[in-house]
């Protein structure tokens, strides 16, 4: 995986949140909002990946909060969790400046994307769909949504504190692709892999309600020509 870390301290160093990095594959995806956070019962630090509220409650009816965006394996966990604490050591060396590492040749990052169509009445979601790149890192919670004239793919983002001229609160996205040949290669292969979705569910539902019409006629039949019908 191609990728290249920059990493700056927090303004306030009071609490736990000790810096934060942006994580970009090849040059043509970037994550932000990657939490340096330090553990003070173990005097250490560790690494916190962008995380959105989840509408799960823990045993305790507390808020379960997801990632938005995480490594898969534990091999690349591992490698970019160390590479993040690196740079971060680097920051603190150099009295707060920033500080960039790359890692391996720049280029466009491998992907394949699944997608789950979803609708719910009163909303314009018409699919969810996750972003895998080079079965090492995986994107959630990207949202292709029904405009006025066609589908487009909204990446995960948060609420910020910024209002807009109408006094509507401002999201500002979390991941995203930084060029337009990734993004137009991206989204694009995101309504695609949509359309496939949206077709086979189509289907599924079309042999189920086939099946179902052929039982109960069946059984209407039965009945008809006076037979019983078995127990079930």
């Amino acid at each position: 995986m191609k990728y290249s870390i920059k990493v700056t301290e927090a303004k306030n160093q009071e609490g736990n949140v000790k810096g934060f990095a942006t994580l970009v594959f090849g040059d043509s995806f970037k994550i932000t909002n990657i939490a340096i956070l330090e553990n003070r019962e173990k005097d250490s630090l560790f690494v916190s990946m962008p995380r959105y509220k989840s509408s799960e409650r823990d045993e305790n009816g507390g808020t379960i909060y997801k990632d938005v965006c995480n490594p898969i394996t534990a091999e690349f966990r591992k490698e970019l969790y160390d590479n993040i604490l690196e740079a971060f050591e680097q920051v603190k060396a150099t009295d707060g400046q920033e500080f960039k590492t790359e890692k391996g040749e720049m280029q466009m990052p491998e992907f394949s994307v699944t997608v789950t169509p979803y609708e719910r009445e009163g909303s314009n979601i018409r699919g969810l769909a996750r972003v895998y790149f080079e079965d090492s890192f995986i994107v959630n919670n990207v949202s292709i949504l029904q405009g006025k004239d066609k589908l487009f793919v909204a990446m995960p983002s948060y609420k910020t504190k910024q209002t807009d001229e109408q006094g509507k609160a401002v999201y500002q996205d979390v991941c995203y692709p930084v060029t337009k040949e990734f993004r137009e290669k991206l989204y694009t292969e995101i309504v695609n892999q949509y359309e496939i979705a949206k077709s086979k569910k189509e289907e599924q539902a079309l042999g189920s309600a086939k099946n179902q019409a052929q039982s109960q006629a069946k059984d209407q039949f039965m009945k008809a020509d006076g037979k019983d019908l078995p127990f079930r």
